[in-house]
């Protein structure tokens, strides 16, 4: 077989309980930003042809479903400089309807454990990517086919497509919007901001590391926020008070994805053809998915359509169990279902049920 044997998922991973709502409506407000924009630019350059015919006329039977649903695997990863950058800490199905206006999202633990691959399931990227001495790059279909074949063994239900994003384009999304505006509802200070780049970094002996950290504060009131403000406000994790617990985090977070949706949906922002041109380069460069032009100009319509009608289901935790430690698990914290390590029967009837009612 090709590609490195060596495993990229050696950290211990946080229990179930979260399941990223936030990064979820990130992937979702990305997903729609760039659908919105491709379909804008469709209708201003017709010479895109099919595509823009598609857009307008949306073609259920060009796009590949199952039981008027097309399912798509959003996945997310740190990309950069990060530990495991390939990595895909967030799987959502995300299942369009193409016969009403309705989108579900379920949220895939990136802990579960799949014992044809030997790894967690978010390895499942990387090693379509790299190769592994359980599957060959060549033949498994790359990065995303690989992530999908795994997928649909969990869930039981067809996987059509797949989109990959990179969250360090985060930064660039905000840049090329010219900037948003967030209501600091809570001033706060945060003195152990962690500086990119220092993280290694021995600050001359000094013990408590102080080089490695800067201070930063946020006053109440709107503010106009570029990319690396925004950046600062939803990852700081050491303000003082209340603003440095988890619940505030995640509620900055919010308010931040918030505000990026509605720049970009605001006429004067998706109407600028400078804009778009920048919105649909960061995609280009941060965003990787098996859905062509004409395919995208179709699900554009759909996922417009859905987007005022987003459910977001949970896999119930009964279903899945955390088993001890072992090197059965390569001594991972790690996920199987309930009813036994590759046991996806439960896990199959639960995911029929939700997707195709």
């Amino acid at each position: 077989m090709e590609g490195s044997t060596e495993r990229p998922d050696k950290t211990v991973a946080k229990p179930i309980k979260k399941v990223g709502k936030v990064i979820l409506l990130v992937a979702l407000t990305i997903l729609l930003a760039v659908f919105t924009i491709i379909g804008i630019v469709f209708s201003k350059y017709p010479l895109l042809g099919c595509a823009a015919y598609n857009f307008v006329t949306a073609p259920k039977e060009e796009v590949l479903s199952s039981n008027g649903n097309v399912n798509i695997l959003i996945m997310g990863k740190s990309g950069g400089d990060h530990d495991g950058p390939d990595l895909t800490d967030t799987m959502i199905v995300t299942s369009v309807s193409l016969t009403g206006s309705e989108i579900k999202t379920v949220s895939i633990p990136r802990d579960i454990w799949i014992p044809d691959m030997m790894a967690k399931i978010n390895a499942a990227y990387y090693w379509g990517k790299t190769g592994s001495i359980y599957f060959d790059s060549t033949t498994s279909g790359g990065g995303i086919g690989l992530a999908k074949k795994i997928t649909e063994v969990v869930v039981g239900q067809p996987i059509q497509y797949g989109v990959v994003i990179d969250f360090s384009s985060f930064e660039d999304i905000v840049n090329a919007l010219g900037g948003i505006e967030v209501n600091v509802e809570r001033g706060f200070t945060d003195k152990l901001y962690p500086i990119e780049g220092r993280e290694n970094d021995l600050c001359n002996g000094d013990k408590t590391f102080a080089c490695r950290y800067e201070s930063i504060t946020f006053d109440v009131g709107n503010q106009m926020m570029d990319g690396a403000t925004a950046l600062k406000f939803v990852r700081s994790r050491h303000a003082e008070g209340d603003e440095g617990t988890d619940i505030a985090r995640e509620a900055r977070q919010q308010k931040v994805i918030s505000a990026i949706k509605d720049k970009i949906m605001r006429p004067r922002t998706f109407l600028s053809i400078k804009i778009d041109m920048k919105l649909i380069d960061i995609a280009k460069k941060y965003i990787e998915t098996d859905i062509d032009l004409p395919t995208a100009g179709t699900l554009a319509r759909f996922v417009l359509g859905g987007s005022i009608n987003v459910k977001q289901l949970a896999i119930p935790e009964e279903l899945l169990v955390n088993p001890p430690t072992s090197k059965v698990y390569e001594n991972l914290y790690v996920f199987i279902p309930k009813a036994g390590n590759g046991n996806w029967e439960d896990l199959n009837k639960w995911f029929t049920s939700v997707l195709s009612n």
